[in-house]
Formats: structure tokens, C-alpha cells, sequence
């Protein structure tokens, strides 16, 4: 549904872009639990996905009109990201350069003309932190690789980002403080990345917006009673915050343990 603003501006003839983020925690399995619904129906200009959980010979996605990049992972049957795209870019890059090594799959960028879209999967810190010292040095690469990027032109960054930044951002913050995706570290990198330029789309349009989840446990009933996290994110360059229009979680659309999340931009 659009909101007030999205018309007006289309009655003034403003031209917008429709982008979409998904962690769809295996495509292949998402496909059969009603991807290409959502896909089709949401139309974007640019649908980014994460944890394609394939490589790219291992699935046909018929889906016309649209280039496709995929940076998968060394591993089969993990991590991965693709990008899906009506526009085509003038050009793709794998990884962070040779900030760290990516044999993972976790970051897809493509250059347009107006900005650098960026779609990353970023590690998980592992439930007994175990990962959380290559976590940390990972966001000192990506805040650098961004700046960089942000230096030439402005930057959109998407995806699973595997940090609820504030309390608000996740269900029962007390009884998580200190865990994987909620330790006081990854919320200050958070922080931190914000600060040298960018906004965090959703919280920039909703400050107080609560129960806003983007992720939920399997466990049973968990997702029914809404107790989840946001670690799905849009977040842009400060220079295109004007032509934000919206920032939303299709908390309804199902196929995944995350839901997709939705921005538009003028154009």
C-alpha cells in the first residue's frame, strides 16, 4: 500500500525505485514455499537475497527482465548473496577487495550510475561468540569499504546485517543482552558505521516504530506471537536520505526465518 507521500509524489510525476532485501535462508527451499509469488508481485527494480545457500548451476530462476549476479560461496549449500536487477550496472565486484578474504559469498556490489548498491550477508558471531573477533574485524572492512565507496558516489547497503542496533530493534532485549547479534560490540560498530555518514532507513522514518521484526526462531509459535529481532537493513548514504520515500517489513511474507524488508527512493 502506498502512503500519502509515495502518491503525491507519483501524481507530481516523480520517477521512484522499488528495492528489496530477503534472507531467504535457501532459495532453492524458498522457491517452493512461494518465492516467485512475492517476487512477481512486489516488482522491484532491484531484489537483493542473501544466504542463497547454492551455487548458481544448482537453480533456473525464469524471471524476465532482470540481469542476475551471484557471488556464492566456496562451500556448498552455504552463505551466498545474488542480486536481482531490472537496470544494469555498469559494473559487479566480489567481496571487499583485499580487505579479507571472501570465500563465502557475503558481499555483492554493483555500480550504477547514481549510487553503489551493496548486498551482504554478514557472519554471525556464533552463539558461544566463538566468531565474534572476525566479526568485529569484518566491520572495520565494511565501514572502510563503504567510506571508500561513499567518496565516489552514494552508497546503498542491504541485507542481513546480524545486529539488532537498539533495544527497540529486538523482542526481549534484557534476556539477550550480551548474545550473538545483540553484544554491546556489534551494536557499537553499528553505531559507529552510522555515524561516519549513513542512516538506517526504518529507524530514520520510524524512530518508535516497536515490535518491527525482521528475523524469527523456528522454535514453535515463535513467529505467531511476533517475538523476534530487526537485523534486516536497508541503510543509505546521509546525501540520499531527501529521497527517501519509505522504509517497510512484509512481516506477512513467509518462505524464510526472515521476512523481506522494502524501501522506495525519488529518483
Amino acid at each position: 500500500m502506498l502512503c500519502y507521500f509515495d502518491y503525491e509524489m507519483k501524481q507530481q510525476g516523480v520517477i521512484t525505485m522499488k528495492l528489496v532485501s530477503w534472507n531467504v535462508n535457501g532459495i532453492r527451499a524458498c522457491v517452493r514455499k512461494g518465492f516467485l509469488d512475492y517476487f512477481h508481485v512486489v516488482n522491484a527494480d532491484i531484489f537483493s537475497i542473501q544466504e542463497t545457500k547454492c551455487q548458481e548451476d544448482q537453480i533456473t530462476l525464469d524471471l524476465e527482465g532482470y540481469h542476475q549476479y551471484w557471488h556464492c560461496a566456496v562451500k556448498k549449500g552455504y552463505s551466498g548473496t545474488a542480486v536481482f536487477t531490472k537496470i544494469k550496472p555498469l559494473q559487479v565486484l566480489y567481496g571487499l577487495g583485499d580487505r579479507i578474504e571472501d570465500n563465502e559469498g557475503r558481499v555483492l556490489t554493483l555500480e550504477f550510475e547514481d549510487f553503489y548498491l551493496v548486498n551482504m550477508y554478514t557472519p554471525n558471531s556464533q552463539r558461544d561468540l566463538a566468531r565474534l573477533p572476525f566479526r568485529l574485524e569484518w566491520e572495520d572492512h565494511v565501514r572502510s569499504y563503504l567510506k571508500e565507496l561513499d567518496s565516489i558516489k552514494p552508497v546503498i547497503l542491504c541485507g542481513d546485517l546480524n545486529v539488532a542496533h537498539n533495544e527497540i530493534d529486538l523482542k526481549n532485549d534484557k534476556s539477550n543482552k550480551g548474545n550473538s547479534g545483540f553484544t554491546d560490540e556489534e551494536r557499537e560498530k553499528m553505531t559507529t558505521l552510522l555515524k561516519s555518514g549513513f542512516i538506517d532507513t526504518f529507524r530514520h522514518l520510524y524512530p518508535n516504530k516497536d515490535d518491527a521484526f525482521t528475523w524469527w526462531s523456528y522454535m514453535n509459535g515463535v513467529r505467531e506471537r511476533n517475538i523476534g529481532w530487526r537485523i534486516d537493513y536497508f541503510i543509505l548514504s546521509n546525501e540520499l536520505s531527501p529521497k527517501l520515500i519509505d522504509s517497510q517489513i512484509h512481516s506477512n511474507t513467509y518462505g524464510s526465518d526472515h521476512c523481506p524488508v522494502y524501501m522506495e527512493l525519488a529518483i
